[in-house]
């Protein structure tokens, strides 16, 4: 069954318990949360994320690092030192989403200002995936139009390549950034996608409230039906996207009604 959410990132820069909480208490029942320093991977501070998630019946979908901005330099990077030491650092997200309950972990990844050979990226990539399984978790590309992965001929030779350990966050915001129309992506993605971040898009604004642009939102869930797509669908929005907490998670209460008539 695919289920809606909404990201704690699109009230940034509400501090994320608060942004959780201003979510749970209107009744949204599945969120991505984006952590949003180191102190946030602290047991006690995710203790208090789990006594608000328990409290209200939340699933918590998915993670976002916030070093997706230095994953070029430790990852990609030819000082093997500083690969094996993100490795260590990026555990600590793996075991805050195995206490919070999250299954998705959205990578973002290289940048093309730091040249770095394809086949190096997947076999980087691959190691950050196989360790994510140890723990039960999924790593997901997300199509980012600023880093490597916004570009489509790498997107399908990571396919090519990786098989079914290439897995994706199809962002629609990052597509249409890119040129190219979010029915598109999914046929270029395909079974591969295991996590979604949702927005409208039209000429002026290529983030904003689903319904408020040119998104056919229904074909978009037939689209996905043509996968066998059963993740979520997490709306992700700029702050500046929307006028209130309230006028989001009534956004959210659209999506929801509308997988519900057609999923």
């Amino acid at each position: 069954m695919i289920r809606a959410g909404v990201s704690t990132a699109s009230l940034y820069p509400m501090i994320t318990e608060r942004a959780l909480n201003e979510l749970a208490i209107r009744k949204v029942d599945c969120v991505e949360i984006f952590i949003n320093s180191n102190c946030e991977l602290k047991k006690s501070f995710l203790y208090n994320l789990k006594s608000i998630i328990k409290s209200h019946g939340i699933k918590v979908s998915s993670i976002h690092p916030y070093t997706c901005g230095i994953e070029p330099m430790m990852f990609f990077t030819q000082y093997p030192r500083r690969f094996l030491d993100i490795l260590d650092y990026y555990k600590k997200y793996f075991e805050a989403m195995n206490l919070l309950g999250a299954d998705i972990f959205v990578f973002h990844g290289n940048k093309p200002q730091n040249k770095f050979p394809d086949e190096m990226y997947f076999e980087r990539y691959n190691g950050l995936y196989e360790l994510g399984k140890t723990f039960g978790v999924t790593v997901a590309q997300e199509n980012v139009v600023r880093c490597t992965s916004g570009d489509i001929a790498f997107l399908k030779k990571m396919i090519d390549t990786l098989g079914d350990s290439a897995k994706f966050v199809l962002d629609t915001k990052q597509a249409v950034r890119k040129g190219i129309n979010p029915y598109d992506m999914v046929d270029l993605l395909g079974e591969r996608i295991v996590h979604i971040h949702l927005s409208d898009y039209d000429e002026k604004n290529d983030c904003q409230l689903v319904g408020k642009g040119k998104l056919d939102f229904v074909k978009f869930i037939n689209k996905l039906k043509e996968y066998s797509y059963t993740g979520s669908i997490i709306l992700e929005l700029y702050s500046n996207g929307y006028s209130d907490v309230d006028e989001l998670v009534h956004n959210f209460d659209l999506v929801n009604e509308t997988l519900d008539k057609h999923c």
